[in-house]
């Protein structure tokens, strides 16, 4: 059932014990060729939680997937996995990964064309085909859902199309976004109201959140169905109404719950003034509209009411559409009609009024005002129009806010390339902006241009183009651009109610145009970056990545840009957004962090500076990197570090910027940050620890998550805390080769008395005692100079097939693999689980061959392990892979112990009419009367051209 672990094990021994010492923190010198680069993952949780592991990635129970078999394979979308629960014998749940064919699971379609849609197994009929969803009553009012999905015609581009791009391409291939709204109004001695937005994207929760009339919180608790609080985050302090946050690795029982509705979320302040608001989560679909909102208090003291208002603008008519989410203002909890009236108000004068009743079984109230005036357009773009809502009874219950523009945590940006200009180009020139929205309706801009192939004549905010060579131009920023810097920094204050509803659902582009290119060369869409929860300065402006600053430069009509900094632990937090890439083929990107400014003139394998950040599909992507050598973060200090995206058609590079990070993270200077940080761990209140999941309690102990010690039982043992498992292993002492050794009393190995060693013996390499040896990562203790370990690396334990040593002169580790002899035996083995090199058996040491042999034993031509198959070099064959069977359409060779795949290459057909037989992997054309010959011996005609 693994099928992608079998394909990769053929390199599991060679490139785990290099991901390991990678993540120990040691000084990463091996003797031997330099490894492939891998991809910086998150760990796999460890043996005490229950789940599958599979392909790389953990999941939980009951979850399902289609595997990623990597390239040239892709996502089998028929295959679907499942992580299936079943009890061991000691009754523990275990998960077992379950994999099949879904295909046969295919409906039969009803529609003459059935069409595969990417990402999917079976086919689907078109969406011309299917009956449109009646939409909510409440919503009908918001024509901005209504034919949404039809394209207009004579359009420049699709990807102009109107709001047809708002779809979630930004988004890799299996991801998707569900959005969330919470109205939390006092629970506790509170007058405070707030409004909660949440964005779902797999197992993270993002969150947003703004508040009136209360202190600033200094945390906020998520709490289940049954009222327990399973997430919390500190605020810290600050000035602004508006609070960030990410919810990271979600539980499956929590995103159900989330899903359901089920879910609330709190705010409270500090101890000496408790305030404290709470409000359930809830889906909205009027979410995806809103581009102006308010939050509704009451002002009476405690009175626990309050609400939100959602806003939109219809696309053709000034009419302003909203809903409000009401909570409070009905304290009766039988369904009894009470009447309203909802007020826009400008100073204290009446605009509009609307009368209505609601219940407390619905408090939510949707309505629509029609043809607003040029006044009352320009007061909602200054943020001056007042929305109250009152009850009709005596006393009157009263709540009422400012209508401003959307809020949020996410970044409105842009970046431009000449690839997504109105007429498509190659230049290499890149573009980058970051616009603030405030509330009374001022844009801030920070643009900046690089790399152009002449100089910049316009910068300017436009719509899209409605006919070719028909710009539609809002604004001009051209007066604030200067040629010396290649910028445009500077304020708009005048901008219309409709151009902030176009700017917040994503609609107004920004155009640089040159000398050379009068129309434009740089071009890109202005839309909201979602808040990540990383340290990176999206305030300011990022850096540029282009084709220009490449070495040599590439004309490409990619370009992109990216926020980095450093955290107080030397961690670097990086985001990279890229456009203008080719669409027509399916481009995984791959960003590294480069250490030398000429990295180019070096080659890929004998880099000694280059990290590997992510590979990402669509054109965002974001992460943290650990574990940074001193050399690169020396070089991100001086500014000679570079980022650089490469792709299919540029492995070398196609898009490239520099990088300055100023920082004082020294080798000793990142040890006392990471010590700093486990010091902080270690003296939390023991109270605090008990009341942590993923505390271990062991010897009458707690011990925080991801800490080591040495156990009293044996000090020849070393124990770690991974997630409420402590996982123990035995101290491995290395085989010394000295005739005269000791034992120190606090040691668990013994180490070499160079003092009393025979001056005929062969003395061992001579170094300059540091004084205070070596301290490795991995193990976090401190080393003798000239002292030699394996390296113990949690939660895998001892690592035989490396081993390190304390250069005393200047305290560093070195680490090596261990050399296993080559054997001549044709079936090795390995006589102790724990060993690295395999031996020959006493009756088969002089048998011929290597038949079976481990790819580390051999320095003759290397065999590929497939699977349970071996293959000679240079032999060829179709993969075979469980559940799907055979794939002819992909062949695989061995090549040096390495095997490599690739897909059948197709030619490209110029027909409309194309079919693929049984067995082939290529489409074929077909003439018109030979389908229609098809077609009159079928009679079913589903069944005949369905593949």
């Amino acid at each position: 059932m693994l099928g992608p672990c079998a394909l990769r094990s053929a390199l599991c021994a060679l490139s785990c014990v290099s991901w390991l010492l990678l993540r120990s923190g040691a000084a990463q010198r091996l003797k031997s060729p330099a490894l492939p680069i891998q991809s910086e993952r998150e760990p796999l949780p460890s043996k005490g939680l229950s789940g599958c592991s599979f392909g790389g990635r953990f999941y939980s129970l009951d979850d399902s997937w289609h595997p990623d078999l990597g390239e040239p394979f892709g996502v089998m979308h028929c295959v679907q996995c499942f992580c299936e629960s079943q009890r061991g014998r000691r009754g523990k749940v275990l998960g077992k990964v379950n994999c099949r064919n879904i295909k046969q699971d295919c409906p039969d379609l009803d529609c003459d064309d059935p069409i595969l849609l990417p990402g999917n197994c079976c086919k689907t009929c078109p969406k011309d085909a299917v009956e449109k969803k009646q939409t909510d009553a409440m919503l009908d009012t918001f024509d901005y859902f209504h034919d949404k999905s039809k394209e207009k015609e004579g359009d420049l581009h699709k990807s102009y199309n109107d709001r047809s791009y708002l779809s979630s391409e930004d988004l890799g291939p299996t991801e998707s976004r569900t959005d969330f709204v919470a109205v939390l109004t006092g629970v506790t001695d509170s007058s405070g109201v707030a409004r909660a937005r949440f964005a779902l994207t797999r197992t993270s929760l993002a969150f947003s959140i703004t508040y009136k009339r209360m202190s600033r919180p200094n945390k906020i608790v998520f709490l289940d169905s049954e009222g327990n609080a399973v997430f919390e985050q500190k605020v810290p302090k600050g000035q602004s109404d508006m609070i960030c946050g990410v919810w990271k690795n979600v539980a499956k029982p929590l995103l159900r719950q989330l899903q359901a509705e089920q879910m609330h979320v709190g705010m409270s302040t500090s101890a000496g003034r408790r305030e404290e608001t709470r409000g359930k989560i809830i889906k909205h679909r009027a979410l995806f509209a809103e581009t102006f909102s308010s939050i509704l208090t009451s002002e009476e003291e405690k009175s626990g009411m309050g609400g939100i208002a959602m806003l939109t603008m219809s696309d053709a008519e000034n009419n302003l559409h909203f809903i409000l989410l009401l909570q409070g203002l009905i304290k009766s909890k039988e369904p009894l009609l009470v009447p309203i009236r909802v007020q826009l108000m400008y100073r204290h004068h009446v605009l509009r009024e609307i009368r209505a009743n609601i219940t407390s079984h619905n408090p939510d109230f949707a309505e629509v005002l029609t043809n607003l005036n040029s006044r009352e357009l320009f007061w909602l773009s200054r943020g001056q129009l007042e929305i109250t809502v009152a009850t009709e009874g005596q006393p009157p219950k009263k709540i009422s806010g400012f209508i401003t523009g959307r809020k949020s945590c996410d970044t409105i940006q842009s970046v431009m390339s000449s690839g997504e200009a109105l007429t498509p180009g190659k230049t290499g020139g890149v573009g980058s902006a970051v616009f603030n929205l405030h509330d009374n309706g001022t844009l801030d801009f920070q643009i900046q241009v690089a790399g152009l192939s002449s100089d910049v004549v316009g910068v300017t905010i436009e719509l899209k183009p409605r006919r070719r060579n028909k710009r539609s131009v809002l604004y001009d920023l051209t007066p604030e651009y200067s040629r010396t810097s290649g910028q445009a920094v500077g304020s708009w204050s005048r901008l219309e109610a409709r151009h902030i509803h176009m700017l917040l659902q994503n609609e107004l582009f920004i155009n640089v145009a040159t000398m050379h290119s009068l129309d434009g060369e740089l071009r890109g869409q202005i839309k909201a970056l979602p808040y990540s929860g990383l340290e990176a300065p999206r305030h300011e402006l990022p850096t540029p990545l282009a084709g220009h600053f490449v070495s040599p430069p590439v004309r490409t009509g990619a370009s992109g840009h990216a926020w980095v900094s450093l955290d107080k632990q030397c961690h670097l937090h990086y985001e990279i957004v890229v456009s203008g890439l080719s669409k027509t083929d399916d481009v995984t990107v791959n960003a590294h962090l480069h250490g030398l400014a000429e990295i180019v003139e070096l080659d890929d394998s004998s880099t000694p500076h280059k990290r590997l950040l992510t590979g990402f599909y669509g054109s965002q992507a974001h992460g943290v990197l650990k574990d940074i050598s001193g050399d690169l973060l020396t070089h991100l200090d001086q500014g000679t570090a570079y980022i650089q995206v490469s792709t299919k058609l540029n492995p070398r590079g196609e898009i490239r910027g520099r990088i300055h990070v100023p920082n004082s993270c020294g080798p000793g200077t990142r040890d006392e940050a990471e010590e700093a940080e486990l010091d902080d761990l270690l003296v939390k209140d023991p109270e605090e620890l008990k009341k942590d999941p993923n505390t271990c309690f062991f010897e009458n102990q707690h011990q925080a998550h991801g800490t080591r010690w040495t156990p009293n039982y044996d000090k020849c043992f070393s124990c770690s805390c991974q997630k409420r498992t402590v996982i123990c292993d035995p101290v491995i002492c290395p085989v010394l080769t000295c005739s005269r050794t000791i034992q120190p009393e606090d040691k668990c190995c013994p180490v070499c008395d160079e003092r009393k060693e025979p001056k005929d013996m062969k003395a061992p390499e001579k170094v300059e005692e540091h004084p205070e040896g070596c301290y490795f990562e991995g193990d976090q203790k401190m080393h003798a100079p000239g002292t030699t370990w394996h390296p113990f690396v949690p939660p895998f334990g001892y690592i035989k097939c490396a081993i390190c040593t304390c250069k005393g002169s200047t305290g560093e580790v070195h680490c090596e693999k261990v050399m296993c002899p080559v054997l001549t035996c044709s079936h090795p083995v390995r006589r102790n689980p724990s060993d690295c090199c395999k031996e020959c058996p006493e009756e088969d040491r002089s048998a011929p061959g290597l038949e079976h042999g481990d790819m580390m034993q051999a320095d003759s031509p290397r065999h590929c392990k497939f699977g349970k198959n071996f293959y000679q070099n240079s032999e060829s064959w179709h993969p075979w892979v469980p559940v799907v069977g055979e794939m002819r359409c992909i062949n695989c060779w061995c090549d040096h112990g390495v095997t490599k795949c690739q897909r059948k290459q197709c030619p490209a057909l110029t027909c409309s009419n194309m079919t693929r037989t049984d067995g082939s992997c290529c489409p074929e054309c077909i003439d018109v009367t030979a389908a229609d010959e098809l077609t009159v011996k079928a009679p079913d005609k589903k069944r005949t051209w369905r593949h």
